[in-house]
């Protein structure tokens, strides 16, 4: 069973803008610390990334997963599902950008499962991490191209 988790964070950004940089998926090395590779194996029609390949740390090690991202919503919601991944058997999520005064409010939902048993302790942690860290990024880098 995995683990859901749902987290949001003021940036001082246009929805717009904010979906502008989290739909850049090629770029994130540029700006999110623990992906290493970003490798787009399949785009949609409009040239957007559908299928993407990543090798990212995760617990003192690096990973690989691809995610097959879902446009449906955009630019109101960016998400994704996982179809393969060596340490996860679901990374599961999705960014939701609601304009409000002085910005923009985003939600990060992430859901987790691992292949591998680990303490829910560290587990938790992880998760925290990985979101704290996600939106923390998202917003830095979104500020920083106004």
């Amino acid at each position: 069973m995995a683990d859901q988790t749902t987290e949001e964070i003021l940036v001082n950004a246009s929805p717009a803008e904010i979906y502008e940089v989290a739909a850049d998926i090629e770029r994130y090395p540029e700006w999110v610390s623990d992906i290493k590779q970003v490798t787009v194996d399949e785009r949609d029609g409009l040239g957007r990334a559908l299928r993407v390949t990543f090798r990212a740390a995760a617990f003192g090690r690096s990973t690989t997963y691809t995610l097959l991202y879902d446009y449906t919503h955009a630019p109101e919601e960016l998400e994704w599902k996982l179809t393969e991944g060596d340490l996860t058997s679901v990374l599961d999520g999705k960014y939701a950008f609601s304009g409000v005064k002085g910005g923009t409010e985003v939600t990060y939902h992430l859901e987790v499962a691992l292949r591998v048993p680990i303490p829910g302790f560290v587990k938790s942690r992880a998760q925290g991490r990985i979101q704290a860290t996600a939106l923390r990024e998202l917003k830095a880098r979104a500020e920083s191209l106004r």
